[in-house]
């Protein structure tokens, strides 16, 4: 049996088993999903998990079920690629033909000195348990300081000023206005909406030491109970230690066909793909599918397709608490009830056809 290694459940991964499963995938080849859970986490809620506003069991969906699927749990290490072996810690080595990487990404630090240790983060469920379990450990009063004004920022901001209305939250940002990739007026709508909700934003900030408890903001000293890194990403170490030409994130630049330049048998999914877009579930979802078609040409014994089109995003949502959203669709700038309306509503459609 051939073996298609899959390193990484998350939304590309899949997106990449519900497109093989369960009528794709010849019958002399088998699926291994390696994973550190076992399930699907819905990573774009993590924020209203660290917040304290949805249960675990919310961001959980099962992997799907299939006989030619096996589900390793377990952390990857490492990548032989002349071997072709996927390296787990405490574990025996897997045996791949045909290898998608999609481990996603991790804080970037910007050589902050301390923010590696002496922040939170929401880049994966475990550690957004523990950053859950210290804002609400938090007395009365305490002051909680988020790092970075981007969707991840702005979202965990609002979430936690109502699930926790007693805490003094300061958001710091390095530009002149919020969620700088978006319109000015979408931007000035969520500043009123924090302003409203008591949520303190510190613009054109350059945050240069962290210690414990303690913000350096352009060297200034600012006291916080705790402090969540919210500013910024980069690819999973496994994938930046990959052979090969990276972009300034550590995300490996790939062929039209998604895979390595100088090895077709290895696809780079998700965020750790350097791709024309920032990263988001949706890009990896539309990158999956067109990974997926390769593999099921190629196991026809078919040619890959020319070229692809260019995967298209349907837009960008975010929410203010629960009543209240954001979003770019369509290239048209939404914000209030509908807004977040849409959000939720796309949730419940991800979870009804995948779970």
């Amino acid at each position: 049996m051939k073996n298609l290694v899959i390193l990484g459940g998350g939304y590309g991964g899949m997106k990449i088993l519900n497109e093989l499963l369960p009528s794709h995938l010849p019958e002399d080849w088998m699926i291994t999903l390696v994973d550190r859970v076992p399930y699907h986490c819905l990573k774009t809620e993590y924020y209203a998990l660290a917040a304290g506003t949805i249960s675990d069991k919310e961001v959980r969906v099962a992997f799907p079920e299939h006989q030619q699927l096996t589900i390793k749990f377990g952390e990857v290490t490492g990548v032989e690629t002349k071997d072709k072996k996927v390296l787990l810690k405490d574990e025996e080595a897997i045996s791949y033909d045909d290898l998608i990487i999609a481990l996603g990404c991790e804080d970037k630090y910007h050589g902050v000195p301390g923010a590696d240790q002496f922040t939170y983060s929401i880049q994966s469920i475990e550690k957004s348990r523990e950053t859950y379990s210290v804002l609400n450990n938090l007395a009365p009063g305490s002051v909680v300081g988020i790092v970075g004004a981007g969707l991840s920022g702005v979202e965990l901001a609002s979430e936690l000023s109502e699930s926790r209305e007693d805490l003094q939250i300061k958001l710091f940002d390095r530009g002149n206005h919020i969620l700088s990739a978006f319109p000015n007026r979408l931007s000035k709508y969520v500043e009123n909406w924090f302003q409203k909700h008591n949520v303190e934003i510190i613009n054109n900030s350059n945050i240069t030491k962290v210690e414990e408890n303690t913000l350096f903001n352009h060297d200034e000293a600012i006291h916080c109970d705790a402090i969540v890194w919210t500013a910024g990403i980069q690819a999973n170490k496994i994938a930046q230690g990959l052979e090969g030409e990276k972009d300034s994130s550590g995300r490996v630049v790939i062929t039209p066909h998604h895979h390595l330049p100088n090895d077709e048998h290895i696809f780079v999914l998700g965020d750790c793909a350097s791709l024309p877009h920032a990263p988001s579930a949706q890009l990896a979802e539309g990158q999956a599918v067109q990974i997926a078609e390769v593999l099921k040409r190629r196991w026809k014994g078919e040619a890959p397709p020319a070229s692809f089109p260019q995967i298209k995003l349907k837009g960008i949502l975010g929410s203010l608490g629960k009543k209240q959203g954001f979003g770019m669709m369509a290239d048209r700038a939404i914000t209030g009830r509908v807004a977040r309306l849409l959000k939720s509503g796309i949730l419940w459609m991800y979870k009804y056809h995948n779970g």
